[in-house]
């Protein structure tokens, strides 16, 4: 068992060749005053493309997951029509956990732009506190 915890690295399989890791970022900082994560701008950034090109995957996959769903049987005996009846009905079912998927994928990338928000949000209020401080050495 390794020594440190495990770090989400975005973008990043080990192993494959498809992807370098990724240059910098506070991937899931501990914050030393109570429960949760900090993340710097570049990782929010990251995280919200990441979930939103999931979110567009599912949406893929979910194309020809509608065509499962209404297949047809492919002759007129009745062996034909149940197993067509039951393949419709995985294809549901793979439809609505697709759109269960996507909704969430959707609502995590949602929630990285509101911390962007806060962060540029922050950054103006900063901006003015400094504005308001007197020119010059006193």
């Amino acid at each position: 068992m390794p020594d440190q915890p495990p770090v989400y690295t975005p973008g990043f399989t080990p192993g494959s060749i498809c992807k370098a890791p990724p240059a910098g970022g506070s991937y899931g900082t501990p914050v030393a005053d109570g429960a949760g994560f900090k993340y710097d701008e570049a990782t929010l950034h990251e995280l919200a493309d990441e979930w939103i090109d999931l979110a567009k995957e599912y949406r893929a996959d979910l194309v020809d997951a509608e065509f499962i769903a209404k297949v047809e049987p492919p002759g007129q005996e009745f062996a034909s029509g149940d197993n067509a009846l039951v393949t419709r009905r995985s294809g549901q079912a793979l439809v609505d956990a697709l759109n269960q998927r996507i909704t969430y994928c959707n609502n995590m990338a949602a929630k990285y732009v509101a911390a962007l928000g806060k962060y540029a949000s922050a950054d103006e209020q900063a901006k003015t506190v400094i504005n308001q401080q007197p020119k010059g050495i006193a």
